[in-house]
């Protein structure tokens, strides 16, 4: 019963009255605020373990970053981490946060595909892909059809066959073994078709960046159209990200 307790006032309770509104209680790391603050900055770049922090000027990549909070625990008058967990983008470089700005995350509706919204705004299948994974951002993603996110209800679910697929969702860092196996879950995909990268492995290869073992270059070929970072990921950072894809994100 005390450990029950415990867990309540660590994580606080974890309902979810509503996707697009919901205030995420405990512990979540969101997107982190740079102030202008003057530390150290090399050492405060040697604290982060996949070179997700830069200086001139300070930012943070967070298609880079695992979130370990490190670099706020060292240095917290200068990195603070929001629970702002809106932090998908279709645009790269609108993942990198920067020194003495506090803008959020959103997608560049420009960037977006007529016929995405066209074809998939009332409902969207996607077939997920664990290309290496540690299996953290895989049990993230099977929570958001769970009763307490409930993405189903949008239209959107993950389907076992790529032929029933509207697109493919990739987690992990794409290793060697996978990058076969991955090229022929997306050709088997009918057009048009989404690419979704989920996580943080995803999208830079995290911890495993220049690694021999990965095979990162079916990256190359394709436009992606959706970067959802979180190490691992969030199921409301990834549900509100698919939901401003398709242009049914409210609120």
């Amino acid at each position: 019963m005390l450990e029950n307790i415990k867990i309540l006032i660590h994580q606080g309770k974890q309902y979810i009255p509503y996707v697009t509104t919901a205030k995420i209680p405990g512990i979540f790391r969101g997107r982190p605020v740079i102030s202008t603050s003057h530390v150290d900055e090399q050492a405060l770049m040697e604290l982060c373990p996949t070179g997700a922090i830069q200086k001139n000027p300070m930012r943070i990549d967070l298609g880079k970053c695992t979130f370990c909070g490190e670099c706020a625990i060292a240095f917290p008058e200068k990195i603070k981490f929001t629970t702002d967990y809106k932090i998908s983008s279709n645009e790269r470089e609108r993942l990198i946060v920067k020194e003495g700005e506090d803008i959020p995350i959103t997608l560049d509706p420009e960037l977006i595909r007529k016929e995405i919204k066209k074809y998939f705004g009332d409902s969207l299948k996607l077939r997920q892909v664990s290309a290496g994974g540690d299996n953290s951002c895989e049990m993230e993603l099977n929570a958001c059809g769970n009763v307490n996110f409930d993405m189903g209800r949008f239209g959107i679910e993950f389907v076992a066959s790529p032929r029933h697929a509207d697109g493919i969702v990739i987690t992990g860092p794409i290793t060697e073994n996978m990058a076969e196996p991955l090229q022929l879950c997306y050709d088997a995909t009918p057009s048009p078709k989404i690419i979704i990268l989920a996580g943080t492995d995803a999208i830079s290869g995290g911890i495993f960046e220049g690694s021999p073992a990965l095979n990162r270059s079916f990256l190359e070929k394709y436009k992606i159209d959706l970067y959802v970072p979180g190490n691992p990921i969030h199921p409301l950072t990834f549900i509100n990200g698919v939901l401003e894809l398709i242009g049914k994100r409210k609120g």
